[in-house]
């Protein structure tokens, strides 16, 4: 399928951060729409490709990039997780006004601390299917404080690996509140995020429509094999697939178990 791609400058706070927008070239009526968030020190370049597969589904994609990184990264050591926050509503409210994406049918799509504020999103604005892979977790305390700051916690580290309920934090509540269908990937070699951290988001999707939860054997949280970047990319767009095919009109597959045992995928 022919895609059409094209950049976005997205106003936030009386500045500008940078997104790209993929979507089916001939594409006709609303198609559901993914916003992809990197983590931290990542871009959007490391979704344009996945972007591409999903968009060839039949879906409007926006990936861009948060501030302090890239164009903006001269703020890398100062920007906060508010306003990262408010780069996700600006690129949320982009995607959702660009004339192509049905706003009652957003996915979002988060690694690392790009799936930690695409929790929060959930709250703010309607997400229908969200992905989180290798979530990352931070106290609610210092919400102003410069994100890179946070790691300078002593209890940073023990706080990653301890059982937090949805109401000692705002994140969880958020994943306790969200009621659509939810894919959650952690690495199974992870030295960043812990797997307490994962548990705890498994843990908190209470309520859920679906729940599917995959572990990519022998990966690491950056994913530095391509044979992990291509597990992770087959999950999602394997699980966006099947979820988003009565939304493009697409004949819908045989649905998996809506929650599943920690099992490797196949690569």
């Amino acid at each position: 399928m022919k895609l059409h791609s094209e950049t976005l400058g997205i106003g936030v706070d009386g500045q500008e951060i940078e997104g790209t927008l993929l979507r089916p070239r001939a594409s006709r009526g609303m198609l559901p729409g993914v916003l992809f968030v990197h983590g931290w020190g990542g871009s959007r370049e490391q979704y344009l490709d996945r972007a591409r597969c999903i968009a060839a589904l039949g879906c409007a994609c926006l990936a861009f990039d948060l501030r302090g990184h890239e164009k903006t990264h001269a703020q890398h050591e100062t920007v906060t997780r508010e306003e990262n926050l408010r780069d996700v509503l600006a690129a949320y409210d982009a995607l959702t006004h660009c004339g192509h994406a049905d706003p009652e049918r957003v996915a979002v799509v988060g690694s690392s601390y790009g799936a930690y504020l695409g929790t929060l999103l959930t709250e703010r604005r309607p997400v229908r299917w969200l992905a989180l892979r290798a979530p990352a977790l931070y106290k609610d305390a210092g919400w102003q404080v410069p994100k890179r700051k946070l790691h300078q916690d002593p209890d940073f580290e023990a706080f990653r690996r301890r059982q937090v309920a949805p109401s000692e934090n705002r994140a969880l509540r958020a994943c306790a509140r969200f009621r659509g269908d939810v894919l959650v990937v952690e690495s199974e070699k992870d030295q960043v995020m812990p797997h307490p951290v994962i548990a705890n988001y498994v843990a908190a999707f209470t309520n859920s429509h679906s729940l599917t939860y995959r572990v990519v054997e022998g990966a690491d949280h950056g994913l530095s094999s391509a044979q992990w970047k291509q597990a992770w990319t087959d999950l999602l767009v394997t699980w966006l697939k099947e979820l988003t095919a009565p939304a493009r009109g697409a004949p819908q597959e045989q649905p998996q178990a809506v929650a599943t045992a920690a099992a490797a995928p196949e690569s």
